[in-house]
């Protein structure tokens, strides 16, 4: 049996499981228990007699009489030496001695004893049990008559459900309707299931189309296939709980045919309405809070419209700010935007439904601890990048290196920051690191609007430096990629024991239709080329001394098989 047909039988599982399982139970009890006997296990009267209740004096045990599994009264005990335990025995044994003598049921009466201290409670005559002072909380204003009189109501009915319980016919006839219930639920999930194999399909194909229909074209994003599951899990979903709730009615009602499992179906009805009555309650009493939780959030999101057109503006250069730039627009956007979404929050919060409950605040601090220990590190990238805008250190589009990495800006988020190097390598760095590292931004020269490249070479102390600085100053000139304005410039940056370290800066121009490392690779091709034809040889950067012949390349051989002229040649 594949899973398709498994779920699709599952309702008639479930009903048959019921079946076979409360039936023989509720029809077990009632043959088998027709007493009424509150204690055949002494588990239960043991778990009963530990709800002792205190009186005005001293702490006393308690134990509740049950005919037919229905509480009567909860006597105390101990008094004349008898326990709470004791006393229920001697009551039950009573009750039944005089329900077994006759087949209707026993007139009840209600008499004081003790100068009206007590009130005693007969069943045709013959003395049932005594309701005492200790019996009763007379600050709730109880009085023995008051209980006597409540007790007397459900000893009847009990009573008479006890004599039902010994009445054949009607055991038969509440097994007769017990099994034409399930029957009939039975029936009904076997339609459901019919219902979910061959018309939930067509039904689902229907709603997708009506909702596409209705919806136009903003449903174009999602795949029909994932419209159609969804439909379908839905309408699955509600069968379910369809039979979960039919299931529930039935067994309340085969619960209330059989008078010993009848208190367990009306308690079980009792909690659900009241449980529904208190949901529904809640919700009426939610609804001014929601709808003022409503008129924020509109509020909020007018707000957040307002403040987005007028920093679009200032970005699209149609509103001048003096202390906004075109950099820092998105970053205060964002700020801005996350004000006014944290003031709604905390302006609706105390109107959420249930925002004054434990659980809900539990719930809380719990998210506010995860947030705090957890959001530690990404609250610091998000200062870190919001640092990084502001103090405008680079942006899109700069060149820069940053501790190890070297390339152009692509993106300066709230998180991170991204770069493209020369070999087209995207590196995502963290904003928190880009802080920590040191920052180089070949973009920015003192003059002009190029990029700033430099280049170092390692030169033996027997070429003179004259000839070495107009050697690389003429490979810049070389090199197409370059401004003449700022001029390029040699700066000798170090003597050291066997050669003289020259670092050559240049700018490029600022529309060059190269890379960086383009115009660096030419850069390094021309220096090679120039210092080829003086015959002065680089050595960089391990210079110990001349050879016998400077180890240079003649201009014949620079294009030896398979090289060919290229553009950087001319």
């Amino acid at each position: 049996m594949n899973r398709g047909k498994i779920t699709n039988r599952l309702p008639l599982f479930v009903s048959s499981f019921f079946l076979s399982l409360v039936l023989p139970f509720t029809f077990c009890l009632a043959l088998f228990m027709p007493h009424g006997d509150a204690y055949g296990m002494e588990e239960t009267s043991h778990a009963l007699a530990a709800d002792a209740v205190a009186s005005s004096q001293e702490m006393r045990q308690s134990m509740p009489l049950l005919i037919s599994n229905r509480k009567i009264i909860v006597l105390k005990g101990p008094i004349v030496g008898l326990s709470a335990t004791e006393r229920v025995a001697n009551s039950t044994k009573r009750i039944e001695d005089v329900l077994r003598a006759t087949k209707k049921v026993p007139q009840i009466a209600i008499e004081d004893i003790e100068d009206g201290r007590a009130t005693r409670i007969t069943l045709d005559g013959k003395p049932a049990f005594v309701v005492t002072p200790i019996d009763i909380d007379p600050q709730a204003g109880e009085t023995t008559q008051i209980v006597a009189r409540e007790t007397a109501k459900r000893l009847h009915d009990a009573m008479a459900e006890w004599q039902e319980q010994r009445t054949m016919r009607y055991i038969g006839m509440a097994i007769l309707r017990s099994v034409a219930a399930t029957l009939i639920f039975a029936a009904i999930l076997w339609l459901l299931a019919r219902a979910n194999r061959y018309g939930m399909h067509k039904l689902a194909m229907a709603g997708q189309t009506q909702l596409q229909k209705t919806a136009g074209g903003r449903l174009d994003w999602l795949d029909r296939g994932f419209i159609h599951v969804s439909i379908m899990r839905l309408l699955r979903l509600l069968g379910w709980m369809l039979v979960v709730i039919l299931g529930i009615a039935w067994l309340i009602f085969v619960l209330e045919q059989f008078p010993y499992t009848r208190p367990w179906g009306e308690g079980f009805e009792d909690s659900l309405v009241q449980l529904l009555a208190d949901s529904a309650r809640q919700g009426v009493a939610a609804v001014p809070g929601l709808v003022l939780v409503a008129i924020i959030a509109v509020i909020a999101r007018m707000i957040m419209r307002i403040v987005s057109e007028f920093f679009r503006r200032v970005g699209a250069g149609k509103i001048e700010v003096t202390w906004l730039s075109t950099d820092t627009v998105r970053p205060t956007q964002r700020i801005v935007n996350f004000i006014v979404v944290a003031f709604a929050l905390v302006m609706a919060y105390p109107y959420l439904p249930g925002a004054g409950t434990e659980a809900f605040k539990g719930l809380s601090v719990l998210i506010g601890l995860m947030i705090s220990l957890g959001g530690a590190s990404i609250i610091g990238q998000a200062l870190s990048g919001l640092i990084l805008m502001y103090i405008k250190a680079f942006k899109t589009g700069d060149y820069v290196r940053i501790g190890e990495a070297e390339g152009v800006i692509t993106d300066v988020g709230m998180f991170t920051t991204r770069m493209r190097t020369g070999t087209e390598q995207e590196i995502i760095l963290p904003n928190k690191s880009v802080m920590e590292s040191t920052t180089v931004n070949y973009s920015r020269p003192s003059s002009g609007s190029g990029c700033i490249i430099d280049t170092t070479v390692t030169i033996g102390y027997t070429t003179p430096w004259r000839q070495v600085e107009a050697m690389l100053l003429e490979a810049v000139k070389r090199t197409p990629y370059f401004a003449d304005q700022p001029q390029p410039f040699v700066r000798q940056t170090a003597l050291s024991d066997f050669y003289v370290e020259y670092k050559l800066v240049a700018c490029l121009k600022p529309h060059a239709d190269m890379t960086r490392s383009g115009a660096l690779t030419a850069l390094h091709g021309h220096i090679q080329d120039v210092f080829n034809t003086y015959g002065v040889q680089i050595m960089s950067p391990h210079y110990e001394s001349d050879p016998p012949e400077p180890q240079v390349i003649k201009e014949g051989d620079w294009r030896p098989h398979p090289a060919k002229p290229s553009a950087q040649d001319s």
